[in-house]
């Protein structure tokens, strides 16, 4: 297997900028293993704990509240962008917002109807893209895509609209990959074809997204403070991490200001 070359060249010239019919239909033929915490979607369970807590963090910061509080999204509004099963909506749901969970595949969507129902949680699960929400006028004080950007044929088109989601004073977190070539022999070659942790064609090398380039997109889509931090494994102990390395997996938070 050859080693990509560098690129930072945006991925444009398709018809749909913002969602790739192929990358859905493989996440569709998936959608019964999204609740196997030892199937297909197993490192998005073992990352759940991390990307969660920083979710947590970023809005306790925010909006002032506890963070040891059992529910300390209580009276926030959240949505879920990319939700697949709702590996994070439902999290989400329990530490008190008000959730709306979104993915354009109707097969994830109807495994994360059945798999929330039964339990109690109200979450607002709709078979949509984040434009259709955008044309509503809707606004979050939450709003999470995860593990999504790197599957969109032009990632500033798709941050701006997850922008427009955002209520004033209201935060976004995003989870990626960095384009590095440690991100491509860790997160593809090893976790595809070493490991057997993801699908091979999981992931494309070219549209993993620089921090730095990640940061462009949401300030020229509205929003300020821009915080990144990375989540890494450790193989001894088989735990995924938070901590300052953005090599591979990373995490950003961001704010959108009051108007003046």
């Amino acid at each position: 297997m050859t080693a990509p070359q560098q690129s930072g060249a945006p991925r444009s010239g398709t018809a749909d900028r913002t969602l790739d019919s192929e990358e859905v239909e493989r996440f569709s033929r998936l959608a019964s293993e999204w609740w196997n915490p030892t199937g297909k979607f197993r490192p998005l369970h073992q990352i759940g704990p991390p990307r969660l807590s920083f979710i947590r963090d970023s809005a306790v910061a925010q909006f002032g509240r506890d963070a040891k509080a059992l529910r300390p999204l209580s009276g926030l509004t959240a949505i879920d962008i990319g939700c697949g099963g709702g590996l994070v909506a439902e999290p989400l749901a329990r530490m008190g917002a008000t959730v709306t969970a979104i993915d354009p595949s109707e097969r994830n969507i109807a495994i994360a109807k059945s798999h929330a129902e039964p339990q109690g949680l109200a979450i607002d699960y709709r078979a949509a893209r984040v434009e259709d929400l955008v044309a509503e006028g809707r606004s979050f004080d939450i709003v999470a895509c995860l593990e999504v950007v790197e599957h969109v044929p032009d990632p500033a088109k798709f941050m701006a609209e997850c922008a427009a989601l955002v209520a004033p004073g209201g935060i976004a977190v995003f989870s990626t990959l960095n384009r590095t070539l440690k991100a491509w022999a860790l997160a593809i070659v090893g976790a595809e074809y070493v490991l057997g942790w993801l699908p091979r064609g999981t992931h494309q090398w070219d549209r993993f997204i620089t921090p730095e380039e990640l940061g462009q997109y949401v300030r020229a889509a509205g929003l300020t403070d821009t915080h990144f931090e990375g989540i890494t494994y450790n193989p001894l102990q088989d735990v995924w991490t938070r901590n300052p390395d953005t090599g591979v997996n990373y995490l950003m938070s961001a704010r959108k200001l009051h108007p003046a």
